[in-house]
């Protein structure tokens, strides 16, 4: 028989099993779902600290000023370009869309295809820097809403005579009527800039990024500013309309 060989204890270590847990900072729903899923999710993640990273001064009302400024500007624009007391405003004629190819889509304005010179009180020059854009300028004219009949000049071919006629009652009561409705769309525009103020201050009150206190405040100042953009409307309005009514 074999001697039985001695048993030694083994000098290998063991090392009990330790579970490892990786730590991430990318939120849940971005490691789910697959390629087109994981695009989607980052982009929506992306965005919220977009939003987060924003702005969060509640008296900070430079977005509403300056959307109440445009309105203004807008408005200021539109009662420029009506007829008072028989002037006329050339921008109106440069402001015209001109079809240069019959049958087209394609437009120009006219003010970049002549020059509008005031010819004394009653009367306009249109010199056109072409002569083939004479006849689709003179068609622009007599087909637009500002009821002119351009002349051709017999001492230029490039020349057309715009006659302003003096202004009637029914004309200047279509001129007021005109200016009160751009009042009303720049009255509008005023209130849609408070709109976007006001989701602003709410989304602050909602993340309660603000306190009540200073939410509360830049309330009443939000309206104190739209308060003074709605009399500036009214105040042009009423400026254009005693122009109009002499």
């Amino acid at each position: 028989m074999r001697p039985l060989a001695s048993h030694q204890p083994s000098t290998q270590q063991i090392h009990p099993r330790i579970q490892r847990h990786t730590f991430t900072t990318t939120p849940s729903n971005l490691k789910k779902g697959g390629k087109e899923n994981r695009s989607r999710n980052v982009e929506a993640f992306a965005t919220t600290i977009d939003a987060t990273a924003t702005n969060n001064d509640p008296y900070d009302v430079s977005t509403l000023e300056a959307g109440i400024q445009k309105a203004i500007e807008r408005l200021k624009d539109a009662l420029s370009k009506l007829r008072a007391g028989g002037r006329f405003n050339p921008e109106t004629l440069e402001s015209l869309r001109v079809h240069l190819v019959k049958g087209s889509k394609e437009t120009v304005k006219l003010g970049e295809l002549a020059q509008i010179v005031p010819k004394g009180g009653r009367a306009v020059v249109v010199m056109v820097g072409e002569k083939d854009h004479i006849k689709p300028i003179t068609s622009a004219i007599q087909t637009s809403s500002l009821s002119l009949n351009p002349q051709p000049d017999p001492h230029n071919a490039t020349h057309l005579t715009l006659p302003i006629p003096p202004p009637t009652r029914e004309s200047r009561m279509e001129a007021l009527q005109v200016a009160a409705k751009a009042g009303e769309h720049a009255g509008v525009a005023v209130r849609n800039a408070r709109g976007v103020q006001q989701k602003r201050l709410r989304a602050m009150q909602i993340a309660r990024t603000v306190r009540p206190d200073d939410l509360k405040k830049a309330g009443d100042g939000m309206e104190k500013v739209v308060e003074r953009g709605l009399e500036e409307v009214k105040k042009v309005v009423e400026g254009a309309r005693r122009v109009l009514e002499r």
